[in-house]
């Protein structure tokens, strides 16, 4: 799994649109191979963005859980802890 998508289910206040499409391009990107494509492929790869997003948009939408919702940071400090126990 590519270490830029983050988890964006169960948070409050929810994801946004912008953290939607930014981890939709990062799965195309991961996907594809390519940080930025061609202009050959960038039509499929912008079309692939944007149904990357509907789709992580209804999943988002649709889920369910009983589980309290997590604070954005509180989540963002327990990263930068593991991060700092990691490297140091």
């Amino acid at each position: 799994m590519c270490r830029n998508i983050k988890t964006l289910f169960n948070f409050e206040p929810p994801a946004t649109e912008d953290e939607i499409h930014a981890s939709a391009i990062q799965f195309v990107r991961k996907l594809s191979g390519f940080n930025k494509p061609s202009q050959a492929n960038e039509a499929a790869f912008d079309l692939a963005v944007v149904e990357v997003s509907e789709a992580a948009r209804k999943l988002l939408t649709s889920l369910l859980t009983h589980a309290p919702t997590r604070d954005r940071e509180v989540e963002a400090e327990k990263a930068r802890e593991r991060s700092r126990l990691r490297f140091g």
